[in-house]
């Protein structure tokens, strides 16, 4: 089934929804985040099915990571795509934080506002 990605209207938040190629612009679309229905379809980028190593080999050119301390934004968009990498849900307080640095919020900042985010203990540095 094919992955179509949206970008709720009302609180910001992208999400991703599987939807069945007889049940698109069937289907009513709310937003996996606020429940809104005022939603609109982003055009996302073309998947091309790689192996877990594959993808991991991808990030492990530390030529990758330069620079990434002086740009939140670039750092925001790296961190979006690896955890699209991942494949998996990795939950709001991650959205919130990559939503931040790709508006250019730096890590210090975030970290200040958000004092739980790392368990409560304090003990959590972003990059």
């Amino acid at each position: 089934m094919p992955i179509y990605e949206y970008q709720c209207q009302a609180c910001h938040k992208r999400f991703e929804l599987s939807i069945s190629y007889d049940e698109y612009d069937k289907k009513k679309v709310t937003c996996a985040h606020c429940k809104s229905e005022k939603v609109s379809r982003r055009i996302g980028r073309i998947r091309v099915l790689q192996s877990e190593e594959n993808r991991l080999e991808s990030w492990s050119d530390p030529a990758t990571l330069d620079g990434l301390e002086d740009d939140p934004r670039a750092l925001g968009r790296m961190m979006r795509q690896m955890g699209s990498e991942l494949g998996e849900e990795l939950g709001p307080e991650f959205d919130e934080v990559v939503d931040r640095l790709e508006a250019g919020q730096s890590p210090e900042e975030i970290e200040e506002s958000l004092p739980d985010i790392g368990g409560g203990n304090g003990d959590f540095d972003l990059p």
